[in-house]
Parts: C-alpha cells; sequence; structure tokens
C-alpha cells in the first residue's frame, strides 16, 4: 500500500472509533526531501576566483599592421640584347653587387674595339699636328733672326731694301702658318676628347651586359628566360625586396595621437610585431615614421615601424599583430578581465574575504592587457576576487573559493 492510501485508510480508522494513532500516524508525517537538507546543509557557492597581482604592466596601442618592404627594386636592363645567363634561383637572397644577368656581350665589344681604334687615329693626327706647330714655331725663330739681321744690314747698307722686305714678309707669314698649325692641335684634342669619351661611353654599354642587383634582398618571380631578347629599359626581368631590415605600416585612431607625440619626445618608441596565426614568436622594431596628416574618411593616422627581421619572420604584404608601447606603469595592480562586472553606480569586483563570504567593492580600472585589465584603486596586491559564478551572488553570502582547475582555494586575510 502506497503512503497516501494508508493516510486514507487511517483516517477511515479514526472516524470508526479505532484507534491506532501513535503507529500510524509518524507514517503520514511529512518529511524534507534528502536534497533539500543537503542544500541547507552547503557550506557556501562554488565560485572561481582569481589573485589580485602586482607587476609592470605596459601601455600599448593594439593594431593590425601590414608589412612592407624597406626598398624594392624593379629590374630592367639599360641595353637591348639576348639574355644568355641566369646567375640566381627564384627566390634567392642576393646581396648589392652579386650579378643576376648576362647578356651577350659580343656587339658592344665590337663597338668599344671600334671606338678604340678611333681613339688611336686621332691621337695620331694630334701628334702630327703637334710635330707640324713645333717645326713652324722653330721656323719662325729662325725667319725672325733673319728679319731683324737682314733690317741691320739694311741700315748699314750692305743689302738692298728689298731684301728686307722678303724677309720681314716671311716672318709675318710663318706667324699666320703658327696660328693654323695651333688650330689643328686644338682640334686633334677635341678630337681625342671625343674619341676617350666614346671609348668610355662604349666600356659603360658593354658594362651594363651584367646586371646585377642594387640591394640587399629576396628576388621574386623570374620574368623573363635565358634566351630571350630583352629591349632597353622596357623589359621587366625580376623584383627585389629588400627585408632586412622592415617596414611594418599600421593606422591608430586619432584619438591616440596626442599621446604619441607626448611619448615620443621622450625617446624611441617600441613597436612589437607578431603574425596573426597566434605565433608567440615576436618582433621588436621602433616607430620611425608618424604620418604629417590625419584621414579623414577612417579617423585614423599612419605609423610605421621598422625591424631588423634577421630571422625572415616578417614578409612583404603580411598581416600581424602590432603594438605600440608608449609607457610602461610599474607594480601595477592587474585581474583577470571576467572579473570585473557593470553595475548601475559603475564597475566593481565581488572580493572574498577572509571568512569566505564575498563583499561588492566599486573599481576604478585602466588600460587592458591581454586577458588582464589593471586596476587604478579598489584592490590590493594579494586579495581574491571572483571571475566566475556572479550570477549566484549577492554581497555577504559565502562562497567555495576556487581556481581555473577546480582547487579549493584558501583566502588570504587582508592586511591591515
Amino acid at each position: 500500500m502506497s503512503p497516501m492510501e494508508t493516510c486514507k485508510w487511517f483516517r477511515r480508522m479514526e472516524s470508526s472509533g479505532l484507534v491506532l494513532v501513535a503507529l500510524l500516524a509518524s507514517a503520514c508525517s511529512t518529511k524534507e526531501p534528502p536534497a533539500a537538507a543537503s542544500t541547507r546543509r552547503t557550506d557556501g557557492v562554488p565560485v572561481s576566483v582569481a589573485i589580485v597581482a602586482q607587476r609592470d604592466v605596459p601601455m600599448e596601442i593594439q593594431v593590425i599592421g601590414n608589412v612592407e618592404a624597406y626598398s624594392t627594386i624593379l629590374v630592367k636592363a639599360r641595353v637591348a640584347g639576348q639574355l644568355t645567363e641566369v646567375h640566381f634561383r627564384e627566390g634567392d637572397y642576393v646581396k648589392k653587387g652579386d650579378q643576376l644577368f648576362s647578356l651577350d656581350p659580343r656587339p658592344f665589344e665590337a663597338q668599344l674595339n671600334q671606338a678604340e681604334a678611333n681613339l688611336l687615329r686621332e691621337e695620331a693626327q694630334l701628334n702630327l699636328a703637334q710635330a707640324n706647330l713645333d717645326r713652324d714655331l722653330a721656323q719662325q725663330k729662325y725667319v725672325r733672326e733673319q728679319a731683324v739681321r737682314f733690317s741691320r744690314l739694311l741700315q748699314e747698307g750692305i743689302v738692298s731694301t728689298d731684301q728686307a722686305e722678303q724677309m720681314r714678309t716671311g716672318a709675318d707669314t710663318i706667324s699666320h702658318v703658327i696660328l693654323a698649325d695651333q688650330a689643328a692641335v686644338r682640334s686633334a684634342e677635341a678630337a681625342v676628347g671625343a674619341s676617350r669619351a666614346a671609348v668610355a661611353n662604349a666600356k659603360v654599354q658593354l658594362s651594363y651586359t651584367k646586371i646585377s642587383s642594387p640591394i640587399d634582398g629576396r628576388t621574386g618571380n623570374l620574368a623573363v628566360n635565358e634566351g630571350n631578347l630583352i629591349t632597353a629599359n622596357a623589359t621587366d626581368l625580376i623584383t627585389i625586396n629588400q627585408v632586412r631590415p622592415i617596414y611594418v605600416v599600421f593606422a591608430v585612431p586619432e584619438a591616440h595621437l596626442q599621446s604619441i607625440k607626448r611619448y615620443m619626445a621622450k625617446g624611441v618608441l617600441p613597436v612589437d610585431a607578431a603574425p596573426q596565426e597566434g605565433s608567440s614568436e615576436r618582433e621588436t622594431g621602433q616607430l620611425v615614421f608618424v604620418d604629417n596628416t590625419v584621414d579623414a574618411t577612417t579617423g585614423t593616422i599612419k605609423l610605421k615601424g621598422t625591424f631588423t627581421n634577421q630571422e625572415n619572420r616578417l614578409w612583404p604584404g603580411q598581416f600581424v599583430r602590432v603594438a605600440l608601447r608608449l609607457t610602461t606603469h610599474s607594480n601595477a595592480l592587474v585581474v583577470p578581465n571576467q572579473a570585473v562586472q557593470a553595475g548601475q553606480e559603475g564597475v566593481f569586483v565581488y572580493v572574498v574575504k577572509a571568512d569566505r563570504s564575498v563583499e561588492s567593492r566599486p573599481i576604478v580600472t585602466g588600460a587592458r592587457v591581454d586577458q588582464d585589465i589593471v586596476v587604478q584603486s579598489g584592490l590590493q596586491a594579494g586579495e581574491s576576487v571572483v571571475t566566475e559564478g556572479h550570477l549566484r551572488l549577492a554581497p555577504g553570502m559565502r562562497v567555495q573559493p576556487r581556481d581555473e582547475k577546480g582547487v579549493p582555494l584558501k583566502v588570504k586575510k587582508k592586511e591591515s
């Protein structure tokens, strides 16, 4: 018989005057279920807690940036010719001065030989003109001495006037010949200079058949293969990106501009960059450029950091997580972000006291640092704050504090 049926039977017996009160009344008495009794005996609400930590906290601006090559060179041939040899493999790291390509040098060697031959001819012409000048100068000296001697003899009556005039005319004639010789020498010297310039130009043109890298950098895709004819200053051969050092370009809201300028005046600002896939490897560089104009469409300003990139972790075109560090707060108090709650009177945390009761305490927060937040006032280092289980709490309630792994914790007494 069920308890309900037993109770009904007891009431019928009681109305009939049968007395079985002591035995059956106990069966009809109501009892609390075991779960309710267990709840009344519990030691508090289970919650997860964290300890208020004290450490140096960097004040950073975190944004997404883009990696740019320090410099980009598009290699082209400066002379036309056939590409005869490629001296590198695509993707190789090359240094400044390393030979990249070779063009057929034979046409340029022939031009150089012709220019050198012309130079020899012009030098010979110069030597001939100089010799003629030297000869005529000697002849001029002799004729002038003769004209002086005949003039003296004319005064003495030894020679006739015609003879003296003839010697004077010869001296004047040789002077004009000297002028012609000097002009010939100058013309020959100019011809020699032009020929030497032609030789130098031919050598330069010949040197252009060996194309070298103008920078240290990483080669890209090869655009032209061996055997192709190359057009001067038109055919793209290869693109070289300088990746050591390298730039990271990023934009920050204009609200940070004054802070950036203020801290830049105190020294160089460090910049950290890490790949977006969550790698722990970070590159550290320094801020080198702040744009002179705020982008009116986005309300941001462009900045640029430079990195040594010795391990080649940063690659042109890559998107990275950038952290611009403005300063560092020494001995700052930090708590996990999830410990901070928002209420009608502002933000607060639940502090677990030594008797395992909780207290709602208002705080003043500062900057966020990864998964933590800086507390400017309201807490002390070493205190315990609730991170999970807030919905079941009210000020004064007792709790069962546990860490992230569920291990029970002892609450530290607040120092007076």
